[in-house]
């Protein structure tokens, strides 16, 4: 091992990474609702005489137990999101794991736009949606938001913070590609 002076400067290469991010805690509530149908699911298995027959009583444990499951990990995938704007692309990540995903090549994003308001019913609901008419969209919360036009036609819309910042970095780096391109 070198030691190395404290006074050297040491270059190291900028990082050309954006980040943001959007929550929802009141999903939280909808994950919590999940929990509920799963012990209820178990309270049933538990505790039931299973005198009423085991074909209703399974059917019961088995629809209390995939529906809380099916609550909970549903709500639990969009609590949060996570964007990252590298030199190559855009990149969406959804939840504590990370799924879904969805990675955009800058070389298809023709143009992006601020949006000051996106709402979870303009677009039915939370989560990963997508509408005939208005393209595809990750919705975690009401509020800012960003819309990219894409080469095919098609739009992508995602709800994170600071959506401004994440417009201009995109369009810098669309600008910076197609400069680039022309030399």
């Amino acid at each position: 091992m070198r030691d190395h002076p404290h006074d050297e400067h040491v270059e190291t290469e900028p990082t050309d990474v954006w980040t943001g991010r959007a929550t929802n805690r009141a999903q939280w509530i909808l994950a919590l609702g999940g929990c509920a149908f799963m012990a209820l699911g178990i309270e049933l298995a538990v505790d039931s005489a299973w005198t009423s027959g085991v074909a209703p009583l399974a059917m019961s444990v088995v629809g209390c137990i995939a529906a809380g499951l099916l609550v909970l990990f549903g709500t639990l995938a969009f609590v949060h999101v996570a964007v990252k704007v590298d030199k190559d692309s855009l990149e969406v990540r959804c939840g504590h794991i990370g799924l879904p995903r969805r990675r955009i090549p800058l070389s298809q994003i023709v143009g992006a736009d601020f949006v000051a308001r996106v709402t979870p019913r303009q677009w039915g609901g939370w989560g990963y949606r997508w509408r005939p008419h208005q393209g595809t969209a990750v919705v975690v919360r009401r509020g800012e938001g960003l819309v990219l036009r894409l080469g095919d036609g098609h739009t992508f819309t995602i709800t994170v913070d600071n959506a401004e910042a994440a417009v201009r970095v995109i369009r810098d780096r669309l600008r910076s590609g197609a400069a680039g391109a022309t030399h």
